[in-house]
């Protein structure tokens, strides 16, 4: 019998074997390792809690005192302990509102917890919460306001040393620090020391930003900032729990900065031509205040209206930021957990079960025919993963075949935003009578697309992509 030459065999193979498929260059801008993680972490906690709990404020004017900080069970654990079954990732801390009150004993100002009765002056709050967070999983942010109405010095230089001293003590004492948070409220009455006046800044010079966010860097270099515009991530642009419809992750931020008047629509829908990465946050309170206010005990958000926000801040490619403020007693009130539960319970019976898992998925095209970017990537389970086309093809369709029907009523999306953002528009489509029909359009997708569908019973889901910066990367498509 006649034997093929081994060697002929392999060359034969190799002939019939397509070429591999070059990887999809990245469309700038792109994330850095920092902000991939900070995407992937989807909901942090916001914790409200200074003087103003005491003194039924949201804006402290800086004359109060320290003896009115007097939590009587205040309980750290409790906070970070509902917090973690809420779900949530990550804690950011009011370290220092704007009327300068320290929840630390600093060394550099006596208006602090150190003259409190709060463990007979011997409190540490920001490193109990600090170690909070260690003890349950949780990373630790702070917001330290860059506006102090309590001192003496403001809008004059040797304020910014006093701010840069205080920063150096967080970061050098509590971190690991993910998240540093400061606001656009900076300048107007305060006490200032006991001037009881009026005190305007530079909102754009008076900090030297980048001489601050530098030196912060050198102490912890993962950090990231948080303001109105970066630079590293920026607000949405309203305080109600909603990001843009469209929303970009980019934004130029060359003449942006923190408290500029007038761009809140720019913030909510980013920019499809933006420069920097810079993603934007929704933050939100459970209350209709930032502090606790016993009158709004009965006004907490119910479960349902927290899903509706997840689904407006997640399910819009954002990450959300959840205010959850301590009571007078130094612990999350019963309304407010209460509500986190419901909340929590509905996410998870809400996506509890893809139904995309272990279906059929095909693809009008993928990228050089090869395994590694076909349909079935957006199905897989796995972020590393992705469906792509030819760097030529930013028009494509990807169906979903089911086993049998199934009632569909939410369609998650997931962009593999590593190589950055690229959808521009899309439209879902189900088989009902033997025929395609629209049941959902959208533009952007970015990190996490959630769309709401009125409930269909269907055994075929389509996803059409109609415009893309570049050839589009789906790493998820799931259906609930």
């Amino acid at each position: 019998m006649n034997r093929i030459p081994s060697l002929f065999l392999v060359l034969l193979l190799a002939a019939c074997q397509k070429p591999a498929a070059t990887p999809p260059a990245p469309v700038e801008p792109v994330p850095s390792a920092a902000q991939l993680a900070w995407h992937e972490m989807e909901t942090n906690a916001f914790i409200h809690f200074t003087i103003n709990t005491f003194t039924d404020k949201e804006w402290g004017y800086g004359d109060e005192k320290p003896a009115a900080f007097a939590p009587t069970a205040a309980d750290t654990d409790q906070w970070i302990r509902t917090l973690k079954e809420a779900g949530f990732k990550g804690v950011i801390l009011t370290c220092k509102h704007h009327d300068g009150f320290c929840l630390w004993p600093s060394a550099y100002t006596e208006h602090s917890i150190k003259h409190s009765p709060y463990k007979d002056g011997k409190g540490d709050l920001v490193k109990e919460v600090s170690d909070a967070c260690k003890t349950h999983g949780l990373k630790f942010g702070i917001y330290a306001s860059p506006w102090d109405r309590n001192h003496a010095g403001y809008g004059k230089p040797e304020y910014v040393t006093y701010y840069r001293d205080q920063l150096k003590e967080l970061f050098t004492n509590y971190g690991p620090v993910f998240e540093m948070w400061f606001d656009g409220a900076n300048g107007g009455d305060g006490y200032y020391g006991g001037a009881n006046e009026k005190r305007q800044i530079d909102r754009q010079k008076y900090y030297d930003w980048p001489g601050t966010l530098s030196m912060v860097r050198e102490m912890e270099p993962n950090v990231l900032f948080f303001s109105d515009a970066g630079p590293d991530i920026r607000w949405v642009g309203n305080e109600r729990g909603e990001a843009g419809e469209t929303n970009w992750n980019a934004i130029t931020p060359d003449t942006l900065y923190a408290g500029k008047a007038g761009i809140e629509n720019l913030l909510q829908t980013g920019n499809a031509q933006g420069t920097r990465w810079i993603p934007a946050e929704v933050d939100v309170s459970i209350r209709p205040g930032w502090f606790y206010h016993a009158k709004e005990d009965s006004l907490v958000k119910t479960p349902e209206r927290l899903f509706e926000i997840y689904l407006s801040s997640v399910g819009r490619g954002s990450t959300l930021l959840l205010n959850v403020p301590p009571d007078g007693r130094g612990l999350i009130h019963e309304n407010d957990v209460r509500s986190l539960q419901g909340w929590r319970r509905m996410i998870d019976s809400t996506f509890a079960h893809n139904l995309a898992a272990g279906a059929t998925a095909t693809a009008s095209s993928y990228r050089g025919e090869s395994e590694t970017y076909d349909a079935a990537k957006a199905i897989d389970g796995r972020k590393d993963t992705y469906w792509a086309t030819d760097d030529n093809i930013t028009t494509a369709d990807l169906e979903i075949a089911l086993d049998k029907p199934q009632r569909i009523q939410y369609i998650m999306l997931q962009e593999h935003i590593a190589l950055g953002q690229r959808v521009e528009q899309f439209e879902v489509e189900v088989w009902q009578d033997n025929a395609w029909k629209k049941v959902a359009s959208a533009t952007t997708i970015g990190y996490k697309r959630i769309l709401k569908l009125e409930p269909v019973e269907t055994s075929k889901v389509r996803v059409k992509i109609l415009a893309a910066k570049a050839c589009p990367l789906i790493a998820q498509i799931g259906l609930y």
